[in-house]
């Protein structure tokens, strides 16, 4: 297969004969694979891993390219004024052109190798973003709208007998300015809205088959029965036969056969049956065959499968369970939200793909929500054979139009039936935080009536309507949890957002975060405490899952683990990988803070003499109030004493019992906070939080705590908005301890 591919391939490049002037325009940032990138080489690989068929032609490289007007007559036999390389889309450098445009025009000509003849021949297109039109030799053969799902045109009766054939494709797309599913794309990037895809971006490639052929698969595993439930669809194929046969590392362990379009029970015996699942991604082989009358085979198609089960059920302690396999798995894993700085929606190269899966295991993350966007095929490829978990959304649109919703239905639709066969894919979400949100038990039903064997989360964010199998909140930094339900699971689908912005490694020199952190040290800190409380709601408020915001930057976005060109991760990622499967060391009370109870300090509001923070310093002519101290209305804040100055300074004397774990402050601060201990800086934090937080004390600080009396000195001070200060003392024991 290999031979034939690579052979097909060099064909469809010889084809193309005159001179091909190309390079990569100069974008902001490139990835260690932007240089791989050429117009012999630009994606390769096979793109239907789930149907795959011997022959094909891979028609990606170099086309022509034209920037268009709604009227303009079909170029057929003009060349256009440049060139794009082709899979990626326009506004991106390795395109080579690097411009936007709404209307477009792509064309190429192309040979049809002699073996194909008599055979049908399929012109296929992985994604055009939005509205395509296809001419070959002249003759139109139809429009797709849609910028996620994959199409195809037969385009046998257009071909000449001999030569090259002339393809050209028109091109549509009105971005944020129409109602179509666009995702996160718009004509003015910023915050958390990114560059625009136009045109071709997933690989164009041509087909040869019989008339009478198979069209398509639905594979259904029933883990219980051990069974694979298949349903094959056909071409002209009416009164044929269908056999399947499901191999296990190269051995047969399963064999059926019956009519086309008949659902098919491919039953694995017992002992033979190896689940799918993140610890073990076993995936078996399926080659399927269809057969005439005569019991001839007309038509073999290879594709593969994963045995596993996805479900709720109640735990011993009352929960909703998301249940992987009749077993509790709790899901963590990032926002992937498939953007490429070099590519913007296509990933530079297949090996590029294949590395987003690969670092997301390798942090120890089970699962990854692919946030309002549909990848190629290929991501789920490598998502089903490295074992990740996938919570899939629909791409976003604005929804405001009768024409805009039937649309995104269809789109909606095409999402379900082009992608249902990966067994990595193992939730469904229509809508992110009320974007174009309508209909919405309407929506969860058709799902269910799509696919009964996955979840559905009817909103992701804060626009739940009480339907589905999971009630899903955000929270920034978090966490949190929904209140636990009867009848669903609870999962918390973005947190976190912490960032950090790596200098040469930054789409631009403005960048943000959801929470600046002053360092890869404090992300790996602050990551960590993160994640200690979201296992601590997994236990006390039944979460099922949550999805940390995000697994790399995305243009002025910095809320990665890795930066935009996956150059670099950013946190300790032993630590990381630690965190997520919940080996973080707990948090044991030395002093508490004043979240339940509030405790007394001195403190003031006029600026100390300098040695304020000393031992022996004399603060009795200091005013006495218990913490926390702030402004009502302050995130997180439980105000006992109003401060509403720019500055404060507290002292108290504490008793403190014997610490044998590490020690750590118990902070809440807003903003800027220095904390003594026995008159020796101890630790400062910068910036604000939301919450309460650990922050490790450095050398200095833990050899200044001593067990009985202790002096705490705390100067705090902010520039805008809320004000809150307080603080404890607490104690990490167990795994995972301070590095």
């Amino acid at each position: 297969m290999k031979r034939l591919v690579c052979t097909l391939l060099t064909l469809g490049c010889a084809a193309w004969s005159y001179a091909q002037p190309w390079k990569p325009a100069r974008g902001p940032l490139a990835t260690r694979w932007t240089a791989a990138v050429s117009p012999t080489n630009a994606l390769p690989e096979y793109p239907r891993p789930q149907m795959v068929r011997l022959e094909w032609l891979n028609l990606n490289g170099l086309w022509e390219l034209g920037f268009a007007a709604a009227n303009d007559p079909v170029p057929v036999g003009r060349r256009l004024p440049q060139w794009v390389l082709v899979p990626y889309p326009v506004e991106s450098a390795l395109s080579g052109v690097m411009k936007h445009a709404e209307r477009l025009w792509y064309r190429r000509t192309v040979e049809i190798p002699r073996a194909w003849k008599g055979r049908r021949v399929l012109l296929h297109f992985g994604a055009v973003d939005w509205e395509a039109t296809v001419y070959v030799n002249g003759k139109e053969l139809g429009t797709h709208r849609g910028g996620y799902d994959a199409f195809a045109f037969d385009i046998t009766e257009a071909l000449r007998t001999e030569g090259p054939q002339e393809i050209i494709l028109r091109v549509f797309d009105p971005t944020d300015r129409g109602e179509q599913p666009r995702g996160k794309q718009v004509l003015k990037p910023g915050g958390i809205w990114y560059t625009s895809t136009t045109g071709i971006w997933q690989t164009v490639w041509l087909e040869p088959v019989p008339a009478t052929r198979i069209d398509r698969l639905v594979l259904i595993p029933d883990v219980d029965a051990s069974v694979l439930r298949l349903t094959v669809e056909g071409v002209k194929a009416e009164g044929h036969t269908v056999q399947a046969t499901a191999l296990a590392e190269g051995r047969e362990v399963a064999r059926t056969k019956g009519p086309l379009g008949t659902p098919l029970a491919l039953t694995i015996p017992r002992p033979a049956l190896k689940l799918w699942s993140p610890a073990s991604p076993f995936l078996y082989d399926l080659v399927v065959t269809l057969h005439d009358g005569t019991g001839r085979k007309v038509d073999e198609v290879a594709s593969y499968f994963g045995m596993r089960k996805i479900d709720l059920a109640r735990d011993p302690q009352g929960h909703m369970r998301m249940r992987l396999n009749n077993e509790f798995v709790f899901q963590i894993g990032p926002l992937d939200q498939g953007f490429w700085p070099d590519g913007l929606y296509t990933a530079p190269t297949d090996e590029a793909l294949r590395f987003d899966v690969e670092v997301t295991r390798r942090l120890g993350f089970n699962a990854t929500r692919k946030h309002v966007k549909v990848e190629p095929e290929r991501w789920y490829y490598w998502c089903d054979r490295l074992g990740l978990l996938v919570w899939q959304d629909m791409p976003s649109a604005n929804n405001r139009t009768p024409e805009g919703r039937l649309q995104f239905e269809r789109e909606l639709v095409r999402l379900i039936e082009g992608r249902r066969n990966h067994p990595a894919i193992v939730m469904w979400i229509p809508f992110n935080e009320g974007w174009g949100q309508h209909d919405t038990a309407r929506y969860v039903a058709l799902i269910k009536k799509l696919d009964p064997t996955r979840l559905v989360n009817n909103a992701s964010g804060w626009t739940d309507a009480g339907v589905g199998d999971v009630h899903d909140i955000h929270a920034y930094p978090g966490p949190a949890a929904p209140k636990p339900e009867p009848n669903r699971a609870a999962v918390l689908g973005e947190v976190g957002g912490l960032g950090l912005g790596l200098e040469g490694h930054t789409w631009a020199a403005k960048h943000w975060g959801y929470r600046g952190t002053a360092g890869r040290d404090d992300l790996t800190r602050r990551y960590r405490s993160l994640l200690r409380g979201v296992h601590a709601l997994r236990e006390s408020q039944g979460l099922c899952g949550a999805i940390y915001t995000q697994i790399t930057d995305v243009e002025t976005e910095c809320n990665g683990l890795l930066t935009y060109d996956r150059a670099v991760i950013k946190p300790d990622i032993d630590q990381v990988a630690a965190a997520n499967q919940g080996r973080v060391p707990k948090l044991r009370v030395v002093l508490p803070a004043s979240q339940d109870q509030g405790h007394p300090w001195r403190y003031t509001f006029q600026r100390p003499p300098g040695d304020w923070f000393r031992p022996d310093f004399d603060d009795s002519q200091w005013k006495e109030g218990p913490a926390g101290f702030g402004t009502q209305g302050t995130p997180g804040a439980v105000v006992r004493t109003e401060w509403k100055t720019p500055e404060i300074w507290l002292r108290r004397t504490v008793e403190l019992p014997p610490i044998q774990g590490d020690p750590a402050l118990w902070i809440h601060h807003d903003e800027d906070a220095e904390v003594y201990i026995n008159g020796v800086l101890a630790g400062k934090a910068e910036g604000f939080t939301t919450a309460y937080e650990e922050l490790l004390l450095g050398a200095e600080g833990r050899k200044a705590l001593r067990p009985g009396k202790n002096v705490l000195a705390v100067h705090c001070k902010q520039t805008q908005g809320g004000q809150y200060i307080d603080l404890g003392l607490v104690e990490l024991v167990g795994e995972g301890k301070q590095p």
